[in-house]
């Protein structure tokens, strides 16, 4: 028996063209708006209150995702069915899932997410703000947006509480990062346009320990022990020249992930993830 199609509104071509507009940095940055691929994104998006701001579905992939129009629905958010050419002028994907939405940025400060807050009892818990951090990963001068939403999915596999990007660092609401995060954007705090010694700094005074890792040199991380059980930050850096020697010199160690192989490297999400599961087992273990 075939399924009864799914009535959903259509949007204006206004609406359509200030989505389109989106795919433009210049237009993010003005809107405060940003562009979420793709169903798993889109449903955590949606699980934030206030951060989606509408919703488009192509028309033969609307029964499929019902279940998100019916979040979309009962919170509020409007919701519109498109065909496959119109979602294909908002989306960069060349085989995209049939939902994207529209979401408001998420600003958060480097002072909300470090450090001990006093706790009250009687204020409501506000989303990015923790009363201590153990676990936080610094992206400085990572350009390439699949890379750096990859190691955001990776901090927030691995239970980090923060990431923070330095300014000369890709945007993080480039559709690829967004893409590549596959929601885990929405599920952590993520700061952005940082001036790395002011974040690693920040760190320290946070009581963390500052870890750089770098490829060629520096401690092996299976040395570290009591170490890795420490509230830590991690820098990583740029996908191809690493940390710069003046970077490198703000760390209390570097260390390098050893390779048995015969790869002659890692790349900067991979070792993010083995040093980020390090990290979170050996505090696990701790405590």
């Amino acid at each position: 028996m075939t399924a009864a199609p799914i009535q959903l509104p259509e949007p204006s071509q206004a609406t359509l063209r200030a989505a389109r507009a989106l795919q433009r940095r210049t237009e993010r940055k003005e809107t405060g708006l940003f562009l979420v691929e793709g169903r798993q994104a889109v449903r955590e998006a949606l699980a934030v209150p206030g951060v989606v701001q509408e919703v488009y579905f192509r028309w033969d992939a609307a029964i499929a995702n019902a279940d998100l129009f019916e979040t979309a629905r009962d919170a509020d958010v409007p919701y519109y069915g498109v065909s496959e050419q119109n979602l294909a002028t908002i989306t960069d994907t060349v085989t995209p899932q049939g939902v994207v939405a529209v979401a408001r940025t998420i600003d958060v400060p480097l002072s909300s997410v470090l450090g001990r807050k006093p706790v009250n009892p009687d204020k409501p818990k506000k989303k990015h703000r923790r009363r201590d951090v153990s676990l936080v990963v610094i992206c400085a001068q990572v350009r390439d947006p699949g890379n750096a939403g990859t190691v955001i999915r990776c901090a927030d596999a691995f239970g980090a509480d923060a990431v923070i990007l330095s300014s000369d660092s890709v945007e993080v609401y480039n559709p690829k990062t967004v893409r590549a995060s596959v929601g885990s954007l929405f599920h952590l705090p993520i700061v952005v346009g940082v001036d790395l010694a002011e974040a690693i700094e920040a760190c320290r005074k946070a009581g963390m320990q500052i870890f750089a890792t770098d490829g060629s040199s520096g401690t092996d991380l299976t040395d570290l022990t009591d170490e890795l059980g420490r509230p830590t930050a991690w820098v990583m850096g740029n996908e191809s020249w690493g940390l710069p020697v003046e970077h490198l010199a703000l760390a209390d160690r570097t260390v390098a992930v050893p390779i048995y192989g015969h790869a002659e490297s890692l790349n900067l999400a991979t070792a993010a993830a083995v040093c980020l599961y390090a990290s979170a087992s050996a505090q696990r273990a701790s405590n």
